[in-house]
């Protein structure tokens, strides 16, 4: 991932008038990061904050939809069916860069990267076919990362007893196997102190990203619509 870094910049010019005038105060500049792009100084609070993921608190898990036909049973030993299939790893790692109190203002890095290849369910035989080189299916083991970074926030985020709850749209290019489209992750989260945990989640299509149709005829098929929620806990850094 590439990382950028926010840097809020105060430059203080100070200006003298005639040599029989009196000093003139100092300006401050703001930069669109303090004023929220209005070029107007915003109003208290603490300004951009930098929260990173803590993997062993995260997890990413995708949701997909199987369908099992009759012949499954003799083959696979699974009942004919529909059934949803839960793959998760903890296998992440990435950054949010904003204002709590004002989300929607100019945005620094907000971004995560997740192993695919390290992704397990209740089946070796599906997760195997996730990872394995081969010209059918994903090959996670060639393109083991995906990655998300947001180039838009929009969203609310209001006061509560605990300390601010956030409700948010994150839009930004996610990348999977070298495809990146456009996407948009929901998100909603609770900031306690130094701690920000919540839950983000998008929907997209296998065949957005070169990935199936995944169908094994006569045992099964996988909807093309796959269901993505990642699970983070993340803490503030040193400003």
């Amino acid at each position: 991932m590439a990382r950028t870094c926010i840097w809020l910049l105060f430059i203080l010019a100070a200006g003298c008038g005639r040599r029989d005038a009196a000093p003139q105060p100092p300006v401050a500049k703001t930069t669109p990061a303090e004023t929220g792009g209005s070029g107007a100084p915003a109003a208290g609070g603490e300004g951009v904050r930098t929260f990173t993921i803590v993997p062993a608190e995260s997890k990413a898990s995708y949701h997909a939809s199987e369908e099992f036909f009759p012949a499954a049973r003799a083959k696979l030993g699974i009942d004919a069916g529909r059934a949803q299939a839960v793959g998760t790893t903890q296998a992440i790692e990435g950054r949010f860069q904003f204002d709590p109190e004002r989300p929607t203002a100019p945005v620094g890095e907000n971004t995560f990267t997740v192993r695919l290849n390290t992704l397990t369910s209740n089946q070796k035989k599906r997760d195997d076919y996730l990872r394995e080189i081969r010209d059918d299916g994903p090959s996670f083991d060639a393109y083991p990362l995906a990655t998300f970074r947001a180039t838009a926030i929009d969203g609310s985020s209001e006061a509560n007893a605990s300390g601010r709850e956030l409700n948010l749209k994150l839009t930004g290019d996610l990348t999977v196997r070298e495809i990146t489209k456009r996407e948009v992750f929901e998100v909603k989260a609770q900031l306690t102190g130094d701690t920000l945990a919540g839950v983000a989640t998008t929907r997209f299509l296998l065949t957005d990203f070169g990935i199936g149709p995944i169908d094994f005829p006569p045992l099964l098929a996988v909807a093309d619509a796959i269901g993505i929620e990642v699970q983070f806990t993340a803490r503030a850094q040193g400003k």
